[in-house]
């Protein structure tokens, strides 16, 4: 029972990196965008947020540096194709390249630096508790804030005006234009508050995850979150859910590694992609439930005034 609660807790972490970035790209499409440079803008972030945790001591200043470069470059690719209207999958993927670039050679004097001595986060009493103490009560406080983000969100979406106005500029931008509000305002805003989480997912990696820097090391974690939002069926409660699940699966890779069970390890690496693969071929079985759940207008230029 012990490793399994072990096993349990180190899923939670790691499903936190995928839950934070797909709320980020989820705000992002509710809103009728589409960005796939979302593992270039974790790279960044990450890069961004281990060089300041190393320079400052400070984890929070550390977090607050993944999502200001998160949200800057979100707001680069924001302009380009919302107001210039460029290509929306031709961007993002740009951005990606740019992102694992410039991090590889932003970062090469990174590699070998060393983040401040870690802090016990456990909580007093409960943490030493059979099972459920080392499965929930000794997390990063990250983690936790994570299940916050996600009840905000559903708050935000689906209980106040902005919400509404965020899901009908998604849903139906000319009526929105139409009722006077500035969708191309609103889109900006909604992909820089998506790019910020994104950043935050980034930092969270370097700084807590997998505590040092080294090139490329989101390893896919940007792609399965896109996946995971349309996974979710753009819902922030199934997105957290399915984050937890693809976090148990890439844990399980060194559960059985660790159990000395006879599996080469090239296999057990792939096992989340291969979860991510098995799970999109299975929503695409059914398109009528996606096309019923995917905003209307997602990864579709808006022109006011036609």
């Amino acid at each position: 029972m012990e490793s399994i609660a072990l096993l349990i807790g180190a899923s939670l972490n790691a499903g936190t990196v995928l839950a934070i970035a797909s709320l980020g790209l989820l705000i992002n499409e509710k809103s009728g965008i589409v960005n796939l440079g979302a593992e270039g803008m974790m790279l960044c972030a990450a890069l961004a947020g281990f060089v300041v945790t190393v320079q400052t001591g400070s984890t929070l200043a550390g977090f607050g540096a993944g999502m200001a470069v998160g949200a800057l470059l979100a707001g680069v690719f924001g302009v380009l194709v919302i107001w210039l209207n460029t290509n929306q999958y031709a961007t993002g993927l740009a951005l990606t390249l740019f992102g694992a670039g410039f991090s590889a050679f932003a970062g090469t004097s990174y590699v070998q630096a060393k983040l401040p001595a870690s802090v016990d986060y456990s909580i007093p009493v409960l943490s030493d508790l059979p099972v459920v103490g080392p499965m929930l009560f000794r997390q990063h406080p990250m983690v936790y804030v994570c299940v916050l983000i996600t009840l905000g969100l559903i708050w935000f979406l689906y209980r106040t005006r902005a919400g509404l106005v965020l899901r009908s500029v998604g849903e139906s931008p000319e009526s929105a234009h139409a009722l006077g509000y500035s969708v191309r305002r609103i889109r900006l805003m909604a992909v820089m508050a998506g790019g910020a989480l994104c950043g935050l997912a980034g930092a969270y990696v370097s700084v807590v995850y997998t505590p040092l820097w080294v090139e490329g090391m989101t390893a896919g974690k940007g792609w399965i979150a896109l996946a995971l939002t349309t996974f979710a069926t753009w819902r922030p409660a199934r997105v957290l859910l399915g984050a937890y699940l693809f976090g148990f699966v890439t844990m399980l890779q060194f559960h059985l590694q660790g159990a000395g069970v006879n599996v080469p390890s090239q296999f057990l690496t792939m096992m989340p992609y291969l979860a991510t693969i098995v799970v999109l071929v299975l929503i695409s079985r059914n398109p009528t439930w996606i096309r019923i759940n995917m905003p209307s207008s997602i990864g579709k230029p808006f022109y006011p005034g036609s």
